[in-house]
């Protein structure tokens, strides 16, 4: 595996302009925001030294973008609170797998369905069993194993299985969009609903953020049908909002990108800008389906106790950090495909709306979607 993605098309001294029209829509987001962590920049200047330590990077170039991710304050956004030493090797988890989705994303010959499967079993027995040396020598396999050996020693073994559930949710929704990529189709809205938030890697965030707490909820909890309802919820929305932020960064890929605005553009048979209503609309109603999940949760018979209360808060950080992040991360505001160098300043103007757009809260015509909805009480 490389880090190095394919060249994107020569930046011009104009960066052309967004298909998706020239500013991004409002956001819904009735969650408490702004929140990051108060050792932000100590986690950042840390996590900065262990990649120049291990070479992760291979040149000066590579290693602007790779901090453009701005992982850390991703990192420290969505734990704005809880142990540095956790929040510390979770940042590091994220730059590490930032450097493994460019790769991913690049759009080269080289990276086909088969690589990124035979790279992702190989990073799984990784993580679960790091003497069994799958990965071939290199500065992203010693970076993974000083990782995967401070994780094994600082999770306990059901956080272990949680974080390696997760890893695996990532690594196949990153092969299955590497497939219709290859094959050059276009998804249904239903199986993009299923299968495509999945490389988000919703359950790889959330386990570091009850580490970082040190609350340690229940697998009968955890895997309820209801909280796992409001987890994919959550895992949707910031995958929506995700596919707003990255669209111009993917957007000279051939086939096209597989996000939520060219599934819909392809379905309605209109411009990636005219989809992007429709796109809010889905996304706003699985928004109001959260908040009202969440405080079905929280305000159960029996109440929330206090390590709940805490994961359900936790989710929603995670939501409302991730668009405070992406709206400040270079790699999305000044993108590779637009840009020589990613450009410290840049930063998308974020707007927040008082109300979904979507008014109604009946479940949407799509049935991996409206699954959500039987978990939530009238």
């Amino acid at each position: 595996m490389t880090t190095s993605p394919a060249p994107a098309p020569a930046p011009s001294s104009s960066p052309r302009p967004s298909l998706l029209g020239p500013r991004l829509p409002s956001f819904y987001c009735p969650l408490e925001r702004d929140l990051v962590h108060p050792q932000a920049k100590q986690v950042e200047a840390l996590a900065v030294d262990w990649l120049d330590a291990f070479g992760v990077y291979p040149d000066p170039v590579e290693r602007a973008w790779g901090l453009a991710t701005h992982s850390a304050d991703f990192s420290c956004r969505i734990i704005p609170g809880g142990d540095v030493e956790a929040l510390l090797l979770f940042t590091e988890w994220n730059y590490w797998a930032n450097a493994v989705d460019d790769w991913q994303d690049s759009g080269s010959d080289d990276v086909g369905t088969g690589a990124v499967v035979e790279h992702g079993v190989r990073l799984l027995r990784t993580i679960e069993d790091p003497g069994a040396s799958v990965l071939p020598d290199g500065p992203m396999t010693r970076a993974l194993l000083d990782l995967v050996g401070r994780t094994h020693a600082m999770l306990t073994p059901y956080e272990l299985r949680r974080f390696v559930e997760g890893t695996r949710d990532w690594l196949l929704g990153a092969a299955w969009r590497a497939a219709q990529a290859e094959a050059g189709t276009v998804p249904g809205l239903n199986d993009y609903v299923a299968m495509g938030p999945l490389a988000n890697g919703t359950r790889f965030s959330l386990t570091w953020s009850d580490v970082a707490r040190g609350d340690r909820l229940s697998a009968d909890v955890l895997c309820s049908p209801a909280l796992t309802a409001l987890t994919d919820a959550a895992g949707f929305v910031v995958s929506a909002d995700n596919d707003l932020f990255s669209y111009d960064k993917d957007d000279h890929l051939q086939p096209l990108e597989v996000n939520l605005v060219n599934v819909l553009a392809h379905q309605e048979n209109c411009s990636p800008a005219e989809a992007v209503p429709l796109a809010v609309a889905l996304r706003d109603r699985v928004m109001v389906l959260f908040t009202r999940l969440r405080a079905q949760l929280d305000n159960g018979p029996d109440g929330a106790n206090a390590e709940l209360r805490r994961h359900l808060a936790a989710l929603g950080h995670y939501v409302a950090g991730s668009i405070a992040w992406q709206s400040r991360a270079p790699r999305y505001a000044s993108p590779r495909n637009r840009h020589e160098l990613p450009r410290p300043e840049a930063r998308f103007e974020v707007r927040f709306a008082d109300a979904p757009s979507f008014a109604g809260t009946e479940p949407p015509d799509v049935p991996a979607l409206a699954a959500w909805w039987r978990q939530a009480r009238d």
